[in-house]
């Protein structure tokens, strides 16, 4: 097995707190009423939406996948830093075991900067193809923007 890490790191006006609140411990549910189109249902398979939970996300007719499942492995509320990992469905494939997400929200000015770390657990010596990295950053940026865009409408919400 090899892994591939991707770093990336972004800035956000939203201080972590309040970015934590709303990506982390409610972004599934979040990018579902924002982005109807790119998340149709979400349901837990296992657990109570704690460290171990695994849900099954099942994403719109406009989405390349159809579905992931999704197992929570740490939410570090002091810290700002959320880890799950997509374990089964449309973006695992033959080569790839599982996707690590790591991210970690640091305090800067009045906004955050967002520190995130992807590990592709691959089966045997595969390389990840750079397209599908840029198109992942792409879709990770996308979505960022319409929490900020709700957030910066809604200064009551996830405080």
């Amino acid at each position: 097995m090899g892994v591939f890490t991707y770093e990336s790191e972004t800035t956000s006006v939203i201080p972590p707190a309040r970015l934590f609140n709303a990506t982390a411990l409610d972004g599934d549910e979040l990018i579902a009423k924002l982005a109807p189109q790119a998340v149709k249902s979400i349901e837990i398979l296992e657990g109570d939406g704690g460290v171990g939970t695994v849900q099954k996300i099942i994403f719109g007719e406009g989405s390349t996948n159809g579905y992931v499942k999704k197992r929570i492995d740490v939410i570090d509320k002091d810290n700002f830093v959320y880890k799950y990992s997509m374990i089964e469905g449309d973006a695992i494939s033959e080569t790839i075991e599982k996707i690590s997400y790591e991210t970690t929200l640091v305090a800067s000015g009045s906004g955050s900067i967002i520190k995130r770390t992807c590990h592709y657990h691959t089966k045997g010596d595969v390389e990840i193809n750079e397209e599908h990295l840029k198109a992942s950053k792409e879709k990770s940026s996308h979505l960022l923007k319409l929490v900020e865009n709700y957030l910066l409408e809604h200064q009551d919400a996830y405080n």
